[in-house]
C-alpha cells in the first residue's frame, strides 16, 4: 500500500451517474442491511417468551444471544475475501438466504442448541449486511460520493432496529414468536432473491491463489496506517454499538428513575436518532468533501461530539436526559466515515478485505465493552430496587470513555493523511 492512488480506485466512467440506478443497485443492499439489524435486535422481543416456553436460564439465554455475534465477527475475515473475489451481488444473496435457514431451524427447535446452531447461522448470514453495501458502494459509487452512499446503507440498519421494536412485539404477540421467525424466513428469501436478479453483476475478480488472498488480509493487518486509524474506529463505534444495544436502557432505569414504557421510549428515540444521525453525517461528509475537508477530519469532529455526550453520562450531569441520548444515537457511529476513505486508500480490489478487517475489531470491541461493562457492574451489590448501583454505571463507562481517549491520543499524534487527496 502506498501513497498513490490506485488505478481501481480512481473515478470511471461507469460510475453511477443516476439517482434510479443507484437505488436498483443500493436499495437492495440496504434491505440486506435491514434484515442484519433486525435479526440483531429481535431477541430483545422474544427473549422472555423464549425463557417462558423453553425454561431457559440466564446464563443460556446469554449464551444463545452471543451466538449470533460470535458468529458475525468470526466470518468477518473470510467474508473480505469472498467479497472481493466473487463479488457481493454473489456472496450476498447466499448469506441472506443463509439467514433464512438459520430462522427456519431456530423457530422449529425446542432446545438450547437448535436455538444456538439456528442463532449462529443467522449471525454468520448477517455478516456481510453492511460490508456487502459498502463492496457494492466501492464497485458503483465515485470515491467523492462514497460516505453519503454508505451512510444511505447504513441508515436501513435504523430502520431496523425500529422493526425489531413495535412491530416485532406486535407480531411475537399475535403469531407467536415461532411464526414471528417463520415471517423472517419469507422476508429474508425475498431479500435474497431481490438481490440476485436486481442488482448487476460487478466486482468478479480473477482467480487468485488463496494463499495471495489471505496475504492481502495480512498486509493490511500489518499496514502501520490501518493501524493509526483502526483503535480510534473501533474503540468509538465499538462502544457505542455495546452501550446503546444493551446499557442504555439499564442506565435509563437505574441512573434517570425512567419506567419500563419510558425506556422504551427513549430507546425508540434513540434508534430515529441512529437514522437521522447516519444519514446525516453522511450528508455532511458529502457536503464538506466537495469543499475540501477530509472524510477523516470530519469523522473525528463528530465523535468528539460523541465522547462529550460519554463525558456528560458517565458525570450523570443530564439536564436534559434525552437530549444527551439522542445525542449519543445520532453521532455514536461516526467511525463509518472511515470505511470509504479505507477503501479508497487500498483500492477497490481489497476495498472487501480492509473494511472487514477493521470490522471485525469493531464488533469484537462491540462484544467485550458489552461483558466487561457487565463485569464491572457486578462488583456493586444491587440497590434496594433491585436495579444497579448508579455508581458502578459511572465507573464502568467511564473506563471505556478513557480508552477512547486513549485511542484518540494515538489517532492524532500522527493523523493518516496518504491515498487519495480528496478523500483522505
Amino acid at each position: 500500500m502506498t501513497g498513490e492512488a490506485p488505478q481501481a480506485a480512481r473515478v470511471r466512467p461507469e460510475f453511477i451517474v443516476s439517482t434510479g440506478l443507484a437505488v436498483m443497485v443500493l436499495g437492495p443492499f440496504g434491505l440486506g442491511y435491514f434484515m442484519s439489524y433486525l435479526y440483531r435486535a429481535v431477541n430483545a422481543v422474544v427473549g422472555p417468551d423464549l425463557v417462558r416456553d423453553l425454561g431457559l436460564s440466564a446464563s443460556q439465554l446469554g449464551f444463545l444471544t452471543a451466538s449470533y455475534l460470535i458468529a458475525f465477527a468470526g466470518f468477518q475475515l473470510p467474508l473480505g475475501v469472498l467479497l472481493d473475489r466473487f463479488g457481493p451481488r454473489r456472496v450476498q444473496t447466499a448469506l441472506i438466504a443463509l439467514t433464512g435457514l438459520g430462522a427456519l431451524i431456530f423457530s422449529l427447535s425446542h432446545g438450547l442448541i437448535g436455538l444456538s446452531a439456528g442463532r449462529a447461522l443467522i449471525g454468520m448470514g448477517c455478516a456481510g449486511g453492511l460490508m456487502g453495501g459498502f463492496k457494492a458502494v466501492v464497485l458503483w459509487v465515485r470515491p467523492e460520493r462514497r460516505a453519503l452512499a454508505n451512510a444511505c446503507v447504513m441508515a436501513a440498519g435504523g430502520l431496523g432496529i425500529l422493526t425489531a421494536t413495535v412491530p416485532a412485539e406486535f407480531a411475537a404477540r399475535e403469531f407467536g414468536w415461532r411464526g414471528l421467525f417463520l415471517g423472517l424466513v419469507i422476508l429474508s428469501l425475498l431479500a435474497a432473491a431481490l438481490i440476485f436478479f436486481a442488482v448487476p453483476e460487478r466486482g468478479v475478480a480473477k482467480a487468485t491463489p488463496m494463499s495471495a488472498q489471505i496475504g492481502a488480509v495480512a498486509r493490511i493487518y500489518a499496514d502501520p496506517v490501518f493501524w493509526r486509524l483502526a483503535p480510534f474506529v473501533a474503540s468509538t463505534a465499538g462502544v457505542g454499538i455495546g452501550i446503546q444495544t444493551l446499557w442504555a436502557g439499564p442506565w435509563l432505569r437505574d441512573v434517570a428513575g425512567l419506567d419500563r414504557t419510558t425506556v422504551a421510549e427513549y430507546l425508540a428515540m434513540m434508534a430515529i436518532a441512529f437514522l437521522v444521525g447516519t444519514l446525516l453525517s453522511g450528508a455532511v461528509a458529502d457536503w464538506l468533501g466537495r469543499r475540501g475537508i477530509s472524510l477523516l477530519k470530519v469523522m473525528t469532529g463528530f465523535t468528539l461530539v460523541f465522547m462529550g455526550a460519554q463525558l456528560l453520562i458517565v458525570l450523570q450531569w443530564v439536564p436534559s436526559v434525552a437530549l444527551v441520548w439522542i445525542v449519543f444515537g445520532m453521532v455514536g457511529q461516526a467511525g463509518i466515515l472511515a470505511y470509504p476513505w479505507l477503501a479508497g486508500y487500498v483500492g477497490a480490489d481489497l476495498a472487501g478485505r480492509a473494511s472487514t478487517a477493521l470490522n471485525l475489531l469493531v464488533f469484537t470491541t462491540a462484544s467485550l465493552s458489552q461483558y466487561l461493562i457487565g463485569w464491572i457492574i457486578d462488583w456493586w451489590p444491587l440497590t434496594a430496587s433491585g436495579g444497579y448501583d448508579p455508581a458502578a454505571y459511572k465507573v464502568s463507562f467511564g473506563v471505556f470513555l478513557a480508552l477512547q481517549a486513549a485511542c484518540l491520543a494515538w489517532y492524532l499524534l500522527k493523523p493518516p493523511t496518504v491515498g487519495r487527496r480528496r478523500e483522505g
